[in-house]
């Protein structure tokens, strides 16, 4: 779903070999992490709430204006090839609908005995092909603008980078992001955000002179729950921050490296440190470890529904690399049952394999001898260059069968 568009120009556009290459290995490598963490060949229901799989919606099935239903990737292949399905890349803690009351008549093909409704799933506008804040769909053919979509850890549903509210900063894929709406909603991780997320927080205070600085600290009902005390009077509601040249550096190390005995929660709180409370909030890697795990802050995480960020397998990377580990294994086993071109040869003679195999490695290194003359040139290929690569495939295709040429089992 992170996707980039592209501006068109008056001229042709042209790409360069490496760029081509690279891309379609990103790709392919992205497919392969989504879609190896979830099984194709079974139904995930009897599973149950599934931590995380890949998943779809049927706009056949159930289109915009019925009920909203989610359907596992084994069923998006057995039970609705054909029809118009939208992507929903993963989501966590879900059971899969397919054949269900929401599907009227039709079954699910892998499991049939199925409840009438998945009480515990969560459902968005995304089951409908929407996105956003703008609601829109994705790709939209009326949105020329170039734009990358970004996905909430939180709600889980996908933004386009202009409509966070903030600057997107570089190596977002490295990140986790959470939106406004849930910024909001939990109003806590306020807190995380202005001692660990990106960019680097700001302080409300200038920490330069030696006087007592005043710093307003804001007095929710998450930190009564927190601190165990009663609601404070507006006299309580301000803090004395000691302002010297280390001061910066003091309220980090505290923050990040309280004791086990103390709230790191409590503590960031009382350091004067403050973020401008709005716009989506990105991340860093493993910032989930620096949550604090107090008995109090874990209550406050359930009551708010996020405990999944005190477990760091619950993000799409340790999902991903699941799937590649999954992949690599299958392909180092010769798990090939699954591989639909090895299933089509399969049903084939042995006459014909041979033939198919043969002429699928000659295109193979011939196509890859002729691209590399061009990366080593630093040339681009064009469109003529491609049709004369496959006018010569067709042309050694031609003299072979003139030949009589044939392999024999």
């Amino acid at each position: 779903m992170f996707g980039m568009a592209a501006n068109v120009g008056e001229e042709e556009a042209t790409v360069s070999l490496v760029d081509v290459l690279e891309e379609d290995e990103e790709l392919e490598n992205e497919a392969s992490a989504v879609l190896g963490g979830s099984d194709s060949e079974k139904c995930s229901y009897p599973e149950g709430y599934v931590k995380r799989q890949a998943l779809y919606a049927c706009n056949t099935c159930t289109p915009k204006g019925g009920e909203p239903a989610g359907i596992c990737l084994a069923c998006s292949y057995k039970c609705h090839e054909g029809h118009d399905l939208f992507e929903l890349y993963t989501k966590r803690n879900f059971r899969c609908d397919c054949g269900n009351d929401k599907f009227g008549e039709m079954e699910c093909k892998l499991y049939a005995d199925k409840e009438k409704v998945n009480s515990g799933n969560k459902y968005s506008h995304n089951f409908f092909g929407l996105y956003c804040t703008c609601d829109r769909p994705y790709p939209d053919p009326e949105d020329e603008a170039p734009d990358e979509m970004i996905q909430c850890i939180v709600c889980e549903d996908w933004f386009h980078g202009r409509h966070l509210g903030c600057v997107v900063p570089d190596c977002v894929e490295l990140q986790e992001m959470i939106c406004e709406s849930c910024m909001n909603k939990t109003a806590f991780l306020w807190n995380y955000a202005a001692h660990i997320a990106v960019p680097p927080m700001t302080k409300v205070s200038p920490c330069k002179g030696e006087e007592d600085v005043k710093v307003e600290v804001e007095n929710d009902e998450e930190e009564k729950k927190i601190n165990n005390e009663k609601p404070k009077s507006s006299a309580d509601e301000k803090v004395q921050v000691n302002g010297t040249s280390a001061c910066k550096r003091k309220h980090q190390e505290e923050a990040e490296g309280s004791s086990e005995e103390g709230c790191r929660l409590r503590e960031m709180k009382a350091s004067g440190w403050s973020r401008t409370l709005q716009g989506a909030v990105f991340w860093p890697s493993a910032w989930r470890t620096k949550l604090c795990t107090c008995t109090d802050c874990k209550v406050l995480y359930t009551d708010a529904g996020v405990s999944f960020l005190l477990d760091e397998m619950d993000t799409v990377l340790a999902y991903e690399n699941k799937g590649k580990s999954t992949m690599q294994a299958e392909q180092a086993g010769g798990a090939e049952g699954r591989d639909p071109l090895m299933s089509a040869l399969n049903n084939l003679n042995r006459v014909q394999q041979l033939e198919i195999i043969h002429g699928y490695n000659d295109m193979k290194t011939e196509l890859k001898d002729f691209l590399q003359r061009f990366a080593a040139e630093g040339k681009v290929v064009t469109p003529e260059d491609i049709r004369h690569f496959f006018e010569q495939q067709q042309s050694r295709k031609r003299r072979r069968a003139n030949t009589g040429q044939y392999y024999c089992s």
